[in-house]
């Protein structure tokens, strides 16, 4: 098992780690990660490991066997033996765009309060595709209500409920594409804004800023018709 150290602080750059096997693949699993593996729409961290004066590139990471996150090596190379004791770094740049661009998608489904069916992230631009049959008719009204929620600087913060909680309020869960996870006992909430004042509250299990205000300034890009009822609206980040 690897722990995700990635959701006990989604803002730690650097770690030590233990290397606890390496992947027929010639991936690497260590006891604990701060690297995000690839799920629910968002890509997987790189960066690098440091051990004995050496260093390997991180390309990608992914999720292993039961509970075990693998991180890729951007090429191949020699392996930080098993037991070896190391400093993992984030490329963090390029995860902080990420939690910014996670929590602006967060947001624009609460300004299109439409059911999710599919989505993505990157380090540039966001993607939500929404159950719309017809076409969204005011983009520039969408934009201005998204850029006024992140300009309240509201809270981003977490708490877990169990799976039976989640079973019974069905309606948490906007993203018809994807599922939360269940079966282990409990599922990790994303709130946005205080528990008095709650603009926001689904499942998910990615990295996001610590307040809205981080996301900065943001545009909605083109808005594309994806079959019958599906359009797809994308999101940029202007900084």
């Amino acid at each position: 098992m690897t722990a995700t150290l990635f959701r006990e602080d989604a803002y730690a750059r650097e770690a030590e780690g233990t290397v606890l096997a390496h992947t027929p693949e010639g991936g690497v699993v260590l006891d604990g990660s701060i690297f995000y593996a690839q799920g629910g729409g968002q890509p997987g961290d790189n960066g690098a490991l440091h051990w004995d004066g050496r260093v390997l590139e991180v390309a990608t990471t992914v999720k292993g066997e039961g509970d075990t996150i693998v991180l890729v090596p951007a090429e191949p190379a020699p392996l930080p033996p098993v037991g070896t004791e190391l400093r993992q770094a984030l490329d963090w740049e390029r995860r902080y765009r990420h939690m910014r661009v996670h929590t602006a998608l967060h947001l624009l489904s609460v300004v299109i309060p439409l059911p999710v069916t599919g989505g993505s992230i990157g380090a540039e631009k966001g993607r939500l595709d929404f159950d719309m049959p017809e076409a969204l008719e005011d983009k520039e009204g969408v934009q201005a209500a998204l850029q006024a929620l992140i300009d309240r600087d509201l809270s981003v913060t977490e708490r877990w409920i169990s799976d039976e909680e989640l079973a019974a309020n069905p309606g948490l869960v906007k993203t018809m594409s994807v599922k939360p996870p269940v079966g282990q006992g409990r599922v990790r909430l994303v709130r946005i804004g205080s528990e008095e004042e709650q603009v926001d509250l689904q499942p998910c299990g990615g990295t996001h800023v610590a307040t809205t205000g981080e996301i900065g300034r943001i545009r909605i890009g083109k808005v594309e018709k994806k079959g019958a009822r599906n359009r797809r609206v994308n999101l940029h980040l202007e900084g």
